[in-house]
């Protein structure tokens, strides 16, 4: 018979499962609580030594099923999914870590995402730093995406290009979104974690910054394009990692607060790079001198690399799917939350085509902002440029706003009202001329603000071990971004800005479906998440609703042999 090694993830899992059917076995004959290293071991050389000789085991197995033990075909043992089995959550001791050793383990380069860390019940105080350690990546993808209307400007000057062929740079940027993270990136936050995620995606998008040099100084339209997908592809990693992560760290009942909160800094980012563009970085060059670009990535590169050598040595808790899986069973008795395969998860699949459309029709009414302006307004390009930078710091303002309003308003109604608003003012400035139609769309731009981050948080409530997988196919929706605009200057183009606006409403429309599904048909669950008090009891203390711990309490009397009487009062809380 061929024998085969197997690594560090396929011995953990085997530990797993000897070490929890062999404390059914001894707590049925043993009250005492049970220490698993005292039977269990795992060596460096791969070999997994049983403390506790293979004869009491088999004879143990023989005394509870009353016949031969079963046999376990060996590729269901040494299978590797990629998320943890539900019952291999539950069944990983009758004590899971708690959010203290989290916090003493932080440091840890890596963890295997099918194992429990106790970042499932981190407190507001524990996970303050890491949030806003992470929050710094917002601001710096929002400024990125804010050069990018800039860039596109600067290079339809410099090179004499088209409008249509500017376009390419929110092609490239965009459609590496589609491309990253439901590939490598999402494949990279399950395998190594959301730390060395972090990692990669700041060095490739490192290198992307870096590749703007060469690109500026042989003039190249492609080399650009070529730069800005690579520092999509980078970005769209950053966000496959940090936006779960926001979303995760922490008490679940403040993960859309945090989330928004966080993405307002990227709107600030977004407004404060055309800003230093324009009175910076392009202030002393005409149209066609890009040396300024180069310097500008350049040293955007070389920020980028050092974030990525804090980010290495910082102090991050890992979230795997496993605490992800059990936060979701704690809360249970809330939210009526029932493990499910994946491709029995409707609310996400509606939340990517959600964030999909929505996304591709935020950046429509952004990219056409301008001309829209100059049309309707009668003004120059420069003061559309003023008006745009208005509508930008609205965006701003609103997603503050929005974050202060979760504190006291459930987000599935935050998001309805927002989305309402979104409909209103789009249609209005379809129909308005003059500085009433600038002032309908800038609006628009205030309304926008909160629902990306939302619909991301409350899409991937109760996804359980599933989280980092459907987080990264919502990121994947962004490429949305890549198609709106396209069709909107094609509309524009037959019509005129106005009526191109039919365009994004149609998206802002399939968008505006999911908060009425969501406040229709998961109502219950999302407030059970809301009211949930795990990450505000003591570390000390299991933290779930009640009707999880007494059902907990119960499994654990009864494996002990202790019957039903005296913890069940009468019905068993197992049937």
């Amino acid at each position: 018979m061929e024998s085969s090694r197997f690594d560090e993830d396929d011995e953990r899992s085997l530990v797993v499962i000897l070490s929890s059917l062999y404390k059914v076995l001894i707590t049925r004959h043993h009250p005492s609580p049970i220490d698993s290293n005292k039977h269990f071991s795992t060596p460096s050389n791969n070999h997994i030594i049983l403390r506790k000789p293979y004869a009491d085991i088999k004879a143990s197995l023989v005394d509870l099923f009353h016949q031969e033990p079963i046999e376990i075909p060996i590729m269901v043992l040494f299978r590797k999914p990629e998320e943890a089995e539900f019952s291999m959550v539950t069944d990983q001791g009758l004590r899971q870590p708690s959010n203290v050793e989290a916090m003493q383990h932080q440091h840890r380069k890596s963890i295997s995402n099918k194992g429990l860390t106790g970042a499932s019940a981190l407190t507001v105080r524990q996970s303050l730093f890491p949030i806003t350690l992470v929050t710094i990546l917002f601001f710096l993808w929002g400024f990125a995406y804010g050069l990018l209307d800039v860039l596109n400007a600067k290079f339809q000057n410099s090179l004499g290009i088209t409008a249509a062929k500017a376009g390419g740079l929110q092609g490239a940027y965009f459609g590496a979104y589609l491309i990253g993270p439901p590939t490598y990136s999402g494949w990279i936050v399950r395998k190594f974690g959301y730390r060395w995620t972090f990692i990669a995606g700041l060095s490739i998008y490192g290198v992307g910054a870096l590749m703007f040099w060469p690109s500026a100084v042989y003039r190249s339209f492609g080399g650009f394009c070529g730069s800005l997908f690579i520092v999509g592809s980078g970005l769209s990693t950053l966000e496959t990692s940090a936006n779960p992560f926001i979303a995760t760290c922490g008490p679940p009942r403040l993960s859309e607060f945090r989330l928004e909160l966080s993405q307002s800094f990227q709107a600030i980012g977004s407004v404060v790079a055309p800003l230093l563009a324009s009175r910076v970085f392009f202030k002393e060059t005409d149209d066609t001198d890009l040396s300024n670009v180069q310097w500008t990535y350049l040293g955007i590169a070389a920020f980028v690399f050092l974030l990525a050598v804090v980010f290495y040595f910082a102090p991050i808790p890992e979230v795997t799917d496993a605490d992800m899986a059990l936060q979701a069973e704690q809360s249970s008795g809330l939210t009526g939350y029932m493990d499910k395969p994946l491709k029995k998860q409707y609310k996400l699949f509606f939340g990517v085509i959600a964030q999909f459309c929505y996304v591709g029709a935020q950046v429509g009414v952004a990219a056409q902002f301008i001309k829209y302006s100059v049309e309707s307004a009668k003004i120059s390009d420069a003061a559309g440029s003023d008006r745009y930078a208005i509508g930008q710091g609205l965006f701003a303002i609103g997603r503050f706003a929005a974050a202060g309003l979760m504190m006291v308003v459930k987000p599935r109604w935050v998001l309805l009202v927002f989305m309402t608003g979104v409909m209103i003012f789009i249609a209005a400035a379809m129909g308005i001329q003059g500085e009433g139609g600038v002032a309908m769309l800038s609006l628009v731009l205030f309304f926008e603000s909160c629902v990306f981050p939302t619909i991301f948080t409350l899409s991937i409530r109760g996804l359980g071990r599933h989280t980092k997988r459907g987080a990264s196919w919502i990121v994947a929706a962004v490429s949305g971004g890549a198609l709106f605009p396209a069709l909107t200057g094609l509309a524009a183009d037959h019509m005129d800005y106005h009526r191109a606006m039919c365009v994004p409403l149609v998206g802002f429309f399939v968008a505006f479906a999911f908060p009425i599904y969501l406040n229709t048909v998961c109502a219950k669950e999302l407030d059970g998440f809301r009211e949930s008090k795990i990450g505000y009891q003591d570390e000390e203390r299991w933290v779930g609703d009640g009707g999880y711990q007494a059902r907990r309490e119960t499994g654990i009397h009864h494996a002990r042999g202790e019957g039903c009487a005296a913890h069940c009062e009468g019905e068993c809380l197992l049937s």
